[in-house]
């Protein structure tokens, strides 16, 4: 590469990175208007029309846009691509694959039901259609933890679909753009009746699935009828750790799932446990009342019977399924391409009627994704310039010059954004959660990290959320692995690290490494640990401001 004199990027290994990446790739990301349409983004080429032989010629930069941006000259065709460096920065190419497309177990938080004790992720109808930034809660929710409940949603016949509307699209199955659950005097399913239902998901004969699945109640006065969910992602990863090949049967099986009534009869093929090309779980399937019957070499058949056993097993183990009742006014959202759903049995002298709906996740995450594309950051500028400004809990720097600290930090050891953006922010749940920094020290747990997390989500995805979601247990985590980093510990982290748990034990440690997002949150909770110094050099928030932006979804 050669630089046009007096024109090349003052950071000469900007140059160098911009050099160093694969040429096809940087190319075919062209942002210019000859090569994409300014109001759509569309690509106006394909890949057969760029030239064979493109190398980068000259990197240069540009005086005019208002963020800092270069220009790239290729050879042979002399084309000049402008690249935003805050976009060159969030999309450089990574060791490994850090998200994906926001369907995998990478991107989700799995739970137990313990885990969700205080943190039901449920709001108020009112609120939820009234505040963007609310329904983009509740709607993060269901992308990371499964599920999302609202109370208070209006008794009215169809509601459901109006529910559904406010995300996506409706389903229409032929069960009806909507159908009713309770007992039906000829059914055409179990689930109209008053019979307990196993955890299961739903349609699991169709192809595609419905993804998502929404149940409004409308009476519950009977005795029994209480629900359930089982996390079947967590389920899955569970099962791998505990019967490695008892995984591999179930997610390279292809299982016959069949529905028949008098006007229809479908049929899907499809394993118990489906994963993305790289291995990751996407889709758990499991339904026993549609369990056709399998053709397979009698080897293979015993060997998936065992499998799927042992699956069904772990799905009813204590602890993995949160119980609950839903109450007249309540309406349930769920993944019904991870969650299982479950229900016990009922008296049927009294009213229980839910109606149901069926969408899909890919218009929740659009819907989504443009509810934060239209958000600010004002409100995290807010809380750094406000709350930021209070002691941070014994240690000799505010709260803000510690999370700006730990931002710095992670910028000079040429860390991605995503995780620039986590150092910065680890401790926002500080904050806003319902427990006080203040009280944490005083000896009560304050779940920061889930708290923040769960406030950043209305920005960010699992690429920054989850690895401050996981910065409190990176610390347990190290201070059981390596035996000199708490004695590096301060006072004040050493007292916080006894309320939080204290070490993690070696099964704990050991669970904990093979968390999708632990290695960053190693990283973020190393520069955290440094991050106290009380005489550092200034760095504001709007430093970070084209960075976090970057981020931002669209």
């Amino acid at each position: 590469m050669t630089a046009q004199p007096g024109t090349e990027s003052p950071d000469s290994t900007l140059s160098a990175r911009v050099a160093a990446l694969p040429a096809a790739w940087l190319r075919d990301n062209c942002p210019c208007p000859q090569c994409r349409d300014p109001r759509s983004g569309q690509k106006l080429f394909q890949i057969t029309d760029l030239p064979y032989g493109l190398s980068v010629t000259a990197v240069t930069e540009l005086s005019g846009p208002a963020e800092p941006t270069v220009e790239v000259r290729w050879e042979p065709d002399g084309h000049r691509s402008p690249f935003p460096v805050a976009w060159l920065d969030a999309h450089r190419p990574a060791d490994r694959v850090v998200t994906g497309d926001g369907r995998t177990e990478t991107d989700k938080e799995l739970w137990r039901a313990a885990d969700l004790a205080g943190r039901l992720p449920e709001a108020d109808w009112a609120g939820y259609v009234a505040a963007p930034a609310e329904r983009a809660r509740v709607l993060e929710a269901v992308q990371r933890l499964g599920f999302a409940l609202l109370r208070n949603v209006p008794r009215r016949d169809g509601q459901v679909l109006a529910v559904a509307e406010t995300f996506g699209f409706v389903r229409e199955t032929n069960y009806g753009r909507l159908f009713d659950v309770r007992v039906e005097p000829d059914p055409n399913n179990l689930a109209f009746t008053s019979a307990r239902i196993t955890p299961h998901t739903d349609n699991p004969y169709r192809d595609p699935v419905p993804t998502l699945q929404l149940l409004h109640c409308l009476e519950n006065t009977a005795a029994g009828g209480d629900s359930g969910l089982v996390d079947g992602f967590a389920a899955a990863a569970l099962l791998r750790t505990e019967d490695p090949e008892a995984f591999a049967v179930l997610t390279r099986t292809p299982v016959p799932f069949v529905f028949r009534d008098g006007r229809t009869a479908l049929r899907a093929d499809r394993p118990l446990i489906g994963l993305d090309p790289r291995g990751r779980i996407r889709e758990v399937r499991f339904n026993n009342r549609s369990t056709g019957t399998l053709r397979l070499p009698a080897a293979e058949l015993d060997a998936f019977y065992a499998a799927y056993r042992g699956f069904a097993e772990l799905l009813v183990r204590p602890g993995l399924r949160l119980d609950f009742r839903l109450t007249p006014g309540d309406c349930l959202i769920f993944d019904n391409t991870r969650l299982l759903h479950a229900r016990t049995a009922f008296e049927q002298a009294g009213g229980r009627h839910l109606q149901g709906a069926y969408a899909d996740l890919d218009g929740l995450a659009s819907t989504l994704a443009v509810l934060r594309r239209a958000d600010t950051l004002d409100p995290l500028a807010e809380l750094f310039d406000g709350p930021g400004s209070a002691e941070y809990l014994g240690e000799d720097v505010t709260m803000a010059e510690h999370m700006l600290q730990a931002g710095a930090l992670a910028e000079a050891a040429g860390a991605a954004p995503h995780l620039v953006a986590a150092a910065l922010l680890h401790d926002v749940g500080h904050f806003r959660g319902p427990v006080t920094g203040a009280e944490l020290m005083a000896g009560t747990d304050n779940r920061h990290s889930h708290t923040g997390a769960d406030l950043l989500a209305r920005w960010f995805g699992p690429e920054v959320t989850e690895p401050v979601r996981l910065h409190v247990a990176a610390k347990r985590y190290l201070c059981a692995v390596e035996p000199g980093y708490r004695a590096g510990l301060s006072a004040a982290s050493e007292h916080t690290l006894q309320v939080q748990g204290g070490p993690m034990t070696g099964e704990e440690a050991a669970a904990f490494a093979r968390l999708p997002h632990a290695a960053d949150a190693v990283a973020v909770r190393r520069w955290d640990e440094r991050a106290k110094e009380p005489h550092a050099g200034p760095v504001d928030f709007a430093h970070f401001l084209p960075l976090l932006g970057s981020l931002l979804p669209g």
